[in-house]
């Protein structure tokens, strides 16, 4: 059921790649190499395909909102993996595998077409 309106997904997505841009140093794992860049690049990853998403919040709107949410749920399955892909676990995991599992909610519960300024709905 796609019940969450991709205006306050963008604003999420925003939020979501600052928010775990800075988790190497508000949750103390930044001495962590591999758990620092993963987080990093992710964030920063989701901040740029954002910018260029076709949606309320995208600054370039390039990409289709359906591919952006497959990219969300892909990168977001790719993150919570991730300690365990790179060897990290035994250090920290918790952060990536709750903002990878929220990033895969978000691309299930979106929905797929934009609303226009005129209350109508953008062709996908």
């Amino acid at each position: 059921m796609r019940f969450l309106p991709t205006r306050v997904h963008g604003i999420i997505d925003y939020l979501w790649g600052l928010a775990l841009l800075s988790t190497p140093w508000l949750f103390g794992f930044a001495d962590v190499a591999a758990a620092k860049w993963t987080a990093v690049a992710f964030g920063l990853g989701a901040i740029l395909y954002s910018a260029v998403t076709a949606y309320e919040l995208g600054l370039l709107k390039l990409l289709p909102m359906p591919l952006h949410l497959i990219l969300d749920g892909l990168a977001g399955l790719a993150l919570a993996a991730s300690p365990f892909l790179f060897g990290f676990a035994d250090r920290v995991y918790w952060p990536h595998v709750l903002f990878g599992l929220f990033s895969v909610a978000a691309s299930l519960t979106t929905d797929l077409e934009p609303v226009l300024p005129t209350g109508r709905r953008e062709p996908a």
